[in-house]
């Protein structure tokens, strides 16, 4: 059963015995100051031990404070960090999991009290973002260089770089958020520019270590990032080298419309950009999205829709779900619910994230270590 989930995969050379792995999803269990705690050590040793052959750390920052999400975003700009997240790769990698670590700038998204940085001025939820100056450009870029060499350091298999969710990389290709009169604005040729640029001194800082791109494809706002221009970056990024490209739809600014919400309900509702995407380069394509059955994950390889499953509140929801699925006893699965968004809300409070569907004994014994 699940032949093609379950068979074995090579990422720029690194063996994976599955398809599967964990996506990136920002839990808030890092220390306040962007610290590796205890609480983030657990989670990732147990989403580890889950039989994904994958496991993704979300976003650590390159440039703390102006460049982190929140207080407790991971933190890769300063070797203060590195025993942390040595720590944590080998907490992983002990599980017989691969580790790879996420980096980002989060740009006008930043959760910081000083005006943010982005390509261009343009307000994002009432604050005014201030437009990057080249040579701020080009020191943002060094520090994505630095950051991924700790990532390689700490002892990681691959670092990712966050080209989604509306931050930094993702704002310079967007024409809702680039309107730059130099030549990293106007035509895609030249808003896709920078994150290229990062790309290829990533690459000159870590030789032959795998660098994956966490792909924005479609920004679901009407003057935003489409897909006719998303296509041609992906192209451009599989040319720059990238191991994987792992494709994602939404911003912030898209994320709590109405008809996204609903849209994000439905199974596998990410699916169609990895496709499209997929159809057009030939580097690695990652799905993820409300992958939440077996047959599922499995239709998408066997169509070629893509490569690897990308699994994120699903596997946090249920850490067996990949046992479960390989030994057919998916009616045993916990299943995260479309209609809740308790997590989020927590996340949003700056507080570490629960499940509700948790079974009671361990959402006692969570509540009690960490509330």
């Amino acid at each position: 059963m699940y032949a093609h989930l379950f068979s074995p995969y090579k990422i720029d050379g690194l063996e994976l015995p599955n398809r599967l792995t964990m996506a990136p999803l920002y839990l808030g269990y890092a220390a306040a100051g962007g610290a590796v705690s205890p609480l983030l050590l657990d989670h990732y040793r147990l989403m580890a031990q889950s039989g994904v052959a994958l496991v993704m750390v979300e976003n650590a920052t390159i440039d703390h404070p102006t460049g982190s999400g929140s207080d407790r975003t991971l933190r890769a700009d300063s070797d203060d960090y590195l025993e942390g997240l040595a720590t944590l790769a080998r907490v992983i990698k002990q599980q017989g999991a691969r580790a790879g670590l996420q980096i980002n700038h989060a740009g006008r998204f930043a959760g910081v009290a000083l005006q943010p940085l982005a390509p261009s001025a343009v307000e994002t939820f009432g604050r005014q973002p201030r437009a990057l100056s080249l040579e701020e450009m080009q020191k943002i870029a060094c520090q994505y260089a630095q950051a991924a060499r700790r990532v390689q350091q700490a002892g990681f298999d691959l670092v990712e770089l966050h080209g989604g969710t509306g931050y930094l990389l993702a704002q310079f290709v967007s024409p809702r958020t680039n309107h730059r009169a130099d030549d990293y604005g106007g035509p895609l040729e030249n808003r896709q520019k920078f994150p290229l640029e990062v790309v290829a001194q990533v690459k000159a800082a870590v030789a032959d270590f795998p660098v994956g791109y966490r792909f924005l494809a479609d920004e679901w706002l009407p003057d935003g990032l489409l897909l006719a221009e998303s296509g041609r970056f992906a192209q451009a990024l599989a040319q720059a080298g990238v191991a994987y490209l792992s494709v994602m739809g939404g911003t912030y600014e898209s994320f709590f419309l109405p008809q996204i919400v609903e849209k994000s309900k439905q199974a596998g509702y990410m699916v169609d950009l990895a496709a499209a995407i997929k159809g057009q380069v030939k580097v690695p394509v990652i799905t993820a999205g409300r992958i939440a059955t077996g047959a599922l994950a499995e239709e998408i390889l066997e169509r070629g829709r893509a490569d690897l499953i990308g699994l994120a509140r699903v596997l946090w929801a249920d850490p067996d779900w990949p046992r479960k699925v390989q030994q057919a006893r998916e009616s045993e699965i916990i299943h995260c619910d479309p209609g809740c968004d308790t997590c989020m809300q927590m996340v949003m409070r700056g507080k570490p994230a629960f499940c509700v569907r948790w079974p009671v004994e361990k959402m006692r014994t969570w509540k009690t270590k960490f509330l």
